[in-house]
């Protein structure tokens, strides 16, 4: 028998992550939400089909925390059912599926969570992301899912530009210093992403290495950072304390703090 070469479709590829998956995927069919809505079963299952990928990387997300929580129907329809569809598709195929899921699938009440740890979201972005891993587990087999936290990246808004537009406009920036995770770049995550796809199937915690808390974040930003509380800072969606992933089933990623240097270098040239 000859093997052709592997066929990997991005769906998603023009968002934060998705611009990264294309540049460590240059070869795959990439659609963007003009391509391909999601939230149309049988306009998924037809392109899937039409395709025959080996593996289909969905990077496709709604990921306004805050605005989760005023539009929940388009939340749960974009995270939470249409990943079903693309699990289905996949599995009609016999595809890979790879999806990326959030650390907001967790309450926030222990200080770290590994893969196995019991979720229970807090707000509806982390609801509706919950649901979508469920989805997938329920219409294939054969999937990676992977969750990560705090990305930043070149194409997509993001906390680390956010930070230095408004170190610019303010003299004193305030950022939380009670809510903790992990930094990650979406370069790191989507070179790490063909690693994943010869794994078991499975959940997977993939993010830079170093917990920290926003303002320790932002501190390696800017310089005119001044630390506060959550209650000091309102948000429309609650956020949990601690949502630091522990990644115990692969080899981990490189510190935050060295992927942020590169970025910062690379944007500042």
């Amino acid at each position: 028998m000859v093997v052709g070469t592997i066929k990997t479709v991005i769906i998603g590829a023009s968002g934060m992550l998705g611009s990264d998956l294309s540049r460590a995927f240059p070869d795959a069919v990439k659609f963007t939400h003009h391509d391909l809505d999601i939230t149309n079963k049988q306009q998924v299952l037809k392109k899937i089909e039409e395709i025959k990928p080996y593996v289909v990387i969905n990077a496709a997300a709604y990921t306004n925390v805050d605005g989760c929580e005023d539009e929940q129907d388009i939340a749960f329809k974009v995270n939470g059912h249409a990943p079903g569809y693309i699990a289905q598709a996949c599995s009609d195929i016999g595809a890979i599926l790879v999806h990326f899921s959030t650390d907001y699938v967790f309450d926030g009440s222990k200080k770290e969570y590994v893969e196995s740890n019991i979720t229970k979201p807090i707000n509806v972005y982390g609801q509706s992301k919950l649901m979508g891993e469920q989805e997938i587990i329920k219409n294939t087999d054969n999937y990676r899912i992977i969750r990560t936290s705090w990305l930043f990246g070149k194409n997509g808004k993001n906390f680390v530009d956010t930070m230095l537009r408004l170190s610019k406009e303010m003299e004193n920036v305030k950022v939380v210093n009670d809510q903790f995770g992990k930094p990650t770049h979406t370069a790191d995550i989507a070179r790490k992403t063909a690693e994943i796809i010869n794994l078991n199937p499975g959940i997977y915690h993939i993010t830079n290495e170093g917990p920290c808390t926003w303002y320790e974040f932002a501190s390696e930003i800017i310089n005119n950072t001044v630390p506060c509380s959550s209650e000091e800072f309102p948000t429309k969606a609650k956020r949990p304390t601690y949502s630091v992933l522990t990644n115990t089933k692969t080899t981990p990623m490189r510190h935050w703090k060295n992927a942020l240097n590169e970025y910062l270098k690379e944007n500042q040239s």
